[in-house]
């Protein structure tokens, strides 16, 4: 195709909050085809460190949104998945992976059951990239024992922190009551809300899917909270990284598997060897063997923190102290909280064990890097009542 018969480039969209995100200063950007907040005036570290110490406001209105009911819901999903559905009690969420016949990762997500009265309603959210591939993998593959209502139009919040609870309890006064990886149906000012209480920042915090129509409001609301800021990309991708949390599309794809990326604990015993719903899921041949040790990783996913103050971006280059190319290195940053770099990275198993020295080499020279535990800054979810 000439540059003279080129189609014009699509045309980014917008999430409900645009024009609060263009009146508080934002700089956008495109992302998974919308325009999007990287960062405020504020800056990201100022961002980043807000969230840690008080309440960060994200704007995740790009990501999907998806139903699922039926007297069938819970079997049919849990057939695409290698985690347990059925048992999922009402108001419980549980993080999920979407796989495909070579085990690889279609997609990573959150799901609650929100009830069990009426045969099944899942509530699922996918990642906005992935939402529309999501959509009609689901569809082709169970759409004849459930129904599936995408629900793409409504506006999707974060509010996290320490003082999210605060924050959020003067607009919701009944939310307090929730607990890490619970969810429940809110109302504000006639709107329906359902907030679950998680997150993508490994710190304690609410997730808020609501009408679109209110979101603006909603987000002012919140915003007018002494505790609360708003918050960017930039600053949600940091947030992440220190808590150790994979980045779809960076850090886990479809050439990746669950166990190489280190996500054995999201597969529960119920669904594997010996379990009483073990395997019938995409790829479970060779996740179940990987995970059981029958079939060798040659790669895993570790976390590294370099032992000198440079950067070490994804697509960086691991070797071993005799240059033999291990490993690449997919997430990584200058960590705002601890001020070291981490990263994230694929390396040759032998070489994935804490404490392995390894170098990543940066500009042509080399920066010695350690394998760490992850997450690299403690995680403070509320697991239990106050």
């Amino acid at each position: 195709m000439t540059a003279d018969t080129a189609l014009p480039p699509t045309p980014l969209m917008t999430t409900p909050l645009y024009a609060l995100h263009l009146e508080l200063g934002a700089r956008m950007v495109p992302f998974a085809g919308f325009s999007m907040p990287v960062q405020y005036p504020a800056g990201l570290m100022a961002e980043h460190l807000h969230t840690r110490q008080a309440a960060g406001l994200f704007d995740v209105s790009h990501m999907g949104q998806l139903c699922l009911s039926g007297p069938k819901a819970a079997a049919a999903f849990e057939s695409l998945m290698p985690v347990d559905v059925i048992d999922l009690r009402v108001g419980k969420q549980r993080y999920g992976l979407l796989l495909n016949d070579d085990g690889g990762i279609i997609d990573d997500l959150m799901f609650v059951n929100r009830d069990q009265a009426n045969g099944g309603d899942l509530f699922i959210i996918v990642n906005g990239a992935c939402k529309h591939g999501d959509l009609a993998h689901i569809q082709s593959r169970i759409g004849d024992r459930c129904t599936i209502v995408p629900q793409f139009d409504r506006a999707l919040l974060a509010l996290q922190g320490p003082q999210a609870v605060t924050a959020l309890a003067r607009l919701l006064p009944g939310v307090a009551q929730l607990i890490f990886m619970t969810g429940a149906a809110f109302t504000w000012q006639g709107a329906g809300l359902f907030i679950t209480r998680s997150g993508y920042t490994g710190e304690d915090g609410f997730e808020i899917s609501l009408p679109a129509d209110v979101a603006e409001a909603f987000a002012r609301a919140l915003l007018a909270q002494p505790e609360v800021k708003p918050i960017g990309l930039g600053a949600r991708n940091s947030l992440r990284l220190e808590a150790g949390l994979c980045l779809y599309g960076q850090d886990i794809d479809t050439t990746t598997t669950p166990i190489e990326a280190g996500l054995n604990w999201a597969i529960q015993k119920v669904r594997r060897k010996g379990g009483t719903r073990a395997g019938c899921f995409p790829g479970a041949d060779k996740v179940l063997g990987q995970l059981d040790g029958i079939q060798a990783l040659t790669r895993k996913r570790v976390g590294l923190i370099a032992q000198e103050r440079v950067p070490v971006r994804e697509h960086v280059a691991l070797h071993d102290d005799a240059g033999l190319h291990i490993g690449e290195v997919t997430s990584g940053l200058l960590s705002p909280s601890i001020n070291r770099p981490v990263t994230m990275a694929y390396v040759q198993a032998e070489y994935a064990s804490p404490g392995t020295r390894l170098h990543a080499l940066v500009r042509g020279k080399p920066v010695p890097m350690q394998v760490s535990a992850m997450p690299f800054v403690p995680t403070r979810y509320v697991r239990g009542h106050l």
